[in-house]
């Protein structure tokens, strides 16, 4: 071989050799890392880098009142963790139905559902979540899409109640994001998933020093908790776009259901300035 081609080939193996093994190893630390690199304004933007296509489900389904599925239209990044979440007290999903594309726009299966009755009370609910995520896993239409091992759950009020009732039965679940939760039940030391809570300093329906805060502080610390309280909101906070609860909603999901830790930095140490009131964290 020539001895220039020599020396430039060796150049090559030895920078392969010292940037090669950290990229695998990298890629081995975390399989499923989805996306660019997350910024605040991508965050805060109404749609992340997937294009979303979305299909209904039937109200025949088994378990749950059936509901729309929101899923990323391309199939090049392989599966996704998904996402269950329920509607509150006499709500439907159309009230909260933005949190579908957004979510799943960040590289999620998202399943909004329909409780089997408006009535439904928080255990019921989680129930219906697990239901959700049985048939999106194993039934639906987009099942090949979904890792079935990476699952979330959510909702509002008694649907947020509902998906603190769903990580305490069932703790191979990654993450638990209640919003605005309604729950008679003040004791969620037996909750191991890690759970953030975001509510509204001014809920008289759902106060937060009667539910969201004695919810917070009975999650044991090991399982990895945040609170967020949204300065001046009411119950209602989430039937409406709400930036700082995307950004955070989906910041928890990408950390613990993908397992990102370059979402750490919107958790630990949390959002700044006016909107927040209050924010507590398991954060070191």
């Amino acid at each position: 071989m020539n001895p220039i081609r020599r020396f430039l080939a060796a150049v090559a193996a030895a920078v392969l050799l010292a940037v090669a093994p950290t990229a695998i190893a990298y890629a081995a630390d975390n399989p499923y890392e989805r996306g660019p690199a997350p910024t605040t304004s991508a965050l805060d933007a109404t749609r992340g880098p997937y294009a979303v296509s979305q299909t209904n489900v039937s109200s025949l389904v088994t378990g749950f009142g059936g509901g729309v599925i929101y899923y990323p239209t391309s199939t090049a990044d392989g599966t996704f963790g998904a996402v269950a979440i329920s509607p509150g007290f006499t709500a439907t999903w159309s009230s909260i139905d933005w949190l579908g594309p957004r979510i799943a726009s960040h590289g999620f299966v998202v399943i909004g559902i329909e409780t089997n009755s408006l009535l439904d009370q928080p255990a019921s609910r989680g129930d219906q979540l697990l239901a959700a995520l049985d048939y999106l896993t194993r039934q639906s239409s987009v099942r090949t899409r979904v890792d079935a091992s990476r699952l979330a759950v959510a909702g509002h009020s008694m649907g947020g109640g509902g998906s603190l009732e769903a990580a305490k039965d069932r703790p191979s679940l990654q993450a638990a994001v209640p919003l605005a939760p309604w729950n008679s039940d003040k004791s969620w030391s037996d909750d191991r998933v890690p759970t953030l809570i975001i509510g509204g300093q001014s809920d008289t329906i759902a106060p937060v020093a009667s539910h969201s805060i004695p919810f917070y502080n009975t999650i044991p610390a090991a399982s990895e908790k945040a609170y967020l309280e949204l300065r001046g909101a009411s119950h209602f906070f989430p039937q409406t776009v709400n930036t700082l609860t995307g950004r955070l909603a989906v910041a928890w999901l990408k950390r613990f259901v993908d397992n990102d830790t370059r979402y750490d930095q919107f958790i630990c140490p949390g959002p700044t300035g006016t909107t927040p009131s209050d924010y507590r964290s398991t954060c070191p």
